[in-house]
């Protein structure tokens, strides 16, 4: 029997939980396929029920709306790197060794986890490299945030300012640092492919001198305090 990773998600963000029936299912992975391939302005419920088999009122009985989808994708996905975060991190007691692998992790391109069968990773964390930042960037951000929509966000951030933390407990700013991180990997890796100009990367587009400049901001910067 193949083991199911399971992430708890916020019971507010959802009417019915999609992972528990087949249709809730197809509507994350189909979701995800399409927000991808048109991006999130052009995806609508119609073209999603459209490209399941099934009616746009179906989908209405999971998400109210879209923004909650997209949210719902995006938490999920926080939620699932904190895991792959501490899973690839457990046995090393080096912080340093530790930070420099949570950088790697980030600015890494992702592959497709078999422990959860109807999520595409690989898609799921390009949808967030390219369309995570309007999950928030909204007008009722403060209303979401007191339903605590971004908590998976917050807990990655506060599980990597503490290894930020470890490496140097005088380091002033170890959240604004976590963020920093995050977001950094996520903008270098677009504009590397879409708008080389802004990046020191877009010749040889490696992934690994995206690693390398993010290595040196943040040791530099833990270095400095």
């Amino acid at each position: 029997m193949k083991l199911q990773l399971q992430i708890k998600m916020n019971e507010a963000l959802f009417i019915r939980n999609p992972e528990q029936s087949e249709l809730g299912r197809n509507i994350i992975q189909h979701s995800i396929q399409l927000i991808y391939k048109q991006g999130f302005e052009a995806f609508t419920f119609k073209k999603l029920a459209e490209d399941i088999g099934t009616t746009e009122a179906g989908i209405y009985r999971y998400f109210e709306n879209k923004h909650k989808l997209l949210v719902y994708l995006t938490a999920w996905y926080w939620g699932w790197l904190e895991f792959q975060i501490s899973y690839h991190t457990n046995n090393i007691t080096d912080p340093v060794v530790k930070l420099r692998r949570v950088i790697k992790l980030l600015a890494t391109a992702v592959e497709d986890d078999e422990l959860t069968g109807y999520i595409n990773e690989t898609l799921l964390h390009q949808i967030v490299i390219s369309e995570g930042s309007k999950a928030y960037l909204t007008k009722q951000v403060g209303e979401d945030n007191k339903q605590q929509f971004f908590k998976p966000y917050k807990d990655l951030c506060r599980v990597i300012g503490s290894i930020i933390t470890e490496c140097n407990s005088k380091y002033k700013y170890p959240k604004s640092l976590a963020s920093t991180i995050i977001e950094m990997a996520h903008f270098q890796n677009f504009f590397m492919y879409n708008l080389p100009s802004l990046t020191d990367f877009g010749k040889a587009k490696k992934e690994t001198e995206i690693i390398s400049f993010l290595n040196d901001l943040v040791f530099s910067s833990l270095k400095k305090s």
